[in-house]
């Protein structure tokens, strides 16, 4: 709407051949015009592109209201608030308006006396795309007061008017919305008298306030975002007003880790000295994803809860902190993640998983070892497939992982958390083989990431069984299995 915003009457507004057009209008026309332009919308969200946002779209051209059901954190919100991109740059509104009146048609009382008593010089002021989007987020105790209006006992004395005059209304959050997207979060958990009172303004556009019928054809976008978890929970959708919501779409998890490591890697909140001084492996972005995918597995979590994205990035965010410290300890000027670094993500799993009757006898930090150490072992296969059975593997590659595992029947190795880089490495390449059985599978990478991988080699041989791993306070030990298996035994008795 370039050239409009300094129009400043309706009669000027007019002479500038200005059209109104309804939200749902306004959302089609920028949509259709993006899409011819070849433009994305959606272009922050991930995965979604063959189902979620096709049927958003479809539902827009419709112009439909919409529903986004799915499990926590899969970008339910975060779409809402991307609808703001199909909106005009600006529309014009009758000056001191409380509902957003379109100056050709006017809805509120107070939009229709201005016009009447001021006519073509009635002021306008122009409203962004930012001031149009309204989100609440539904709880039990939100009021029908607060989504329709209600009476104002204050506004009646002040102004001297009966409780009949419709000036004595105070509008709620929809009324207010009116030519704006109105976003009610977490649906279910509205009460059924107050969904009851959405069935008019979806279907019919007219609202009720204390007696007061009016005729109040609102023009509002709405949409709703709901888990089926709460539909159990804390309460349900009421079959009329679903019957009026004409889209329903079904959101879901990303469909590999791909997918999952870029969400991550977009959502993050890094510090740019985290950025510049901390590499974080290809590796460790695919076993932090891995974590994830293991909890909507787990027997021990809740499926129908879910396991939000938000357990990825804050894990990942705690993984490059672990790293900083580490190096901030050990005055160095620079950090690599290390496999032992996904013990620090724990923590970040905790918050977000939640955990059915087996999983609350096991408690949330075993649950949470369990998770990482299932993500080490069903990531491992992909870089050495030998781990198998190595039994019956007779190649040159399975007696250097032999000879590896040989080394702690007679050793033990204690990777202490915080130790310098010089001190870790000196560490590994104490186990004889494990530094030539990297160089000749992983002879291409560098020497940081080689150093990775003897560690991931480690723990991926205790994850099959073939050396022992304990989780000491500060530290993780390798050893021999049998020695560790008798002596846990010894212990027992």
């Amino acid at each position: 709407m370039k050239g409009y915003q300094n129009i400043r009457t309706i009669g000027e507004l007019k002479k500038a051949n200005y059209q109104s057009k309804s939200i749902k209008d306004e959302l089609r026309d920028n949509l259709i015009k993006k899409i011819q332009k070849g433009e994305t919308v959606f272009k922050e969200i991930y995965g979604y592109e063959d189902s979620v946002i096709p049927s958003i779209e479809r539902a827009i051209l419709s112009r439909h209201s919409i529903n986004l059901l799915g499990l926590r954190g899969q970008a339910k919100t975060k779409i809402a608030r991307i609808l703001v991109r199909l909106l005009d740059d600006l529309i014009p509104i009758i000056e001191g308006s409380e509902v957003n009146d379109d100056p050709f048609s006017p809805i509120s009382n107070y939009g229709k006396e201005k016009i009447e008593t001021e006519g073509e010089k009635t002021p306008i002021t122009w409203v962004r795309p930012e001031e149009r989007y309204i989100e609440k987020l539904a709880t039990p105790d939100v009021s029908i007061a607060d989504l329709i209006g209600d009476v104002d006992p204050i506004k009646a004395a002040n102004l001297k008017l009966s409780y009949a005059d419709e000036r004595v209304i105070h509008f709620g959050l929809i009324p207010r919305s009116n030519r704006c997207i109105f976003v009610i979060n977490e649906l279910p958990d509205l009460q059924a008298r107050i969904q009851v009172a959405l069935f008019n303004i979806l279907q019919e556009g007219d609202i009720q306030i204390r007696g007061f019928q009016l005729r109040f054809p609102l023009d509002v976008q709405f949409l709703f975002t709901a888990n089926p978890e709460d539909y159990t929970n804390r309460g349900s959708i009421i079959t009329p007003l679903k019957d009026r919501i004409q889209s329903q779409i079904l959101t879901h998890y990303p469909s590999d880790i791909e997918i999952s490591k870029r969400i991550t890697q977009s959502e993050a909140k890094l510090h740019p000295e985290q950025k510049a001084k901390v590499e974080v492996p290809e590796l460790v972005k695919d076993l932090l994803e891995q974590i994830s995918v293991e909890a909507r597995q787990s027997n021990y979590v809740d499926e129908k809860s879910g396991v939000s994205a938000r357990l990825s990035i804050s894990a990942y965010e705690t993984l490059l902190s672990s790293a900083e410290r580490r190096m901030l300890i050990n005055n160095e000027k620079a950090a690599v993640i290390r496999i032992s670094d996904l013990i620090s993500v724990i923590p970040a799993i905790i918050g977000k998983i939640e955990m059915v009757y087996e999983g609350e006898q096991e408690g949330a930090v075993g649950v949470s070892f369990a998770l990482i150490r299932e993500a080490i072992r069903n990531q491992a296969i992909n870089f050495f497939p030998e781990l198998k059975d190595l039994k019956k593997n007779t190649t040159k590659d399975a007696e250097l992982f032999r000879a590896v595992i040989q080394w702690f029947s007679s050793h033990s190795l204690d990777l202490i958390h915080d130790i310098s880089t010089n001190e870790y490495k000196s560490r590994l390449n104490k186990v004889d083989g494990l530094a030539i059985l990297i160089e000749r599978k992983y002879g291409h990478l560098s020497s940081k990431g080689q150093l990775l991988m003897m560690e991931y080699l480690l723990h991926a041989l205790a994850e099959y069984s073939y050396i022992s791993k304990s989780h000491l306070d500060s530290s993780i030990e390798f050893g021999d299995l049998l020695s560790s298996y008798i002596n846990s035994n010894e212990e027992s008795y």
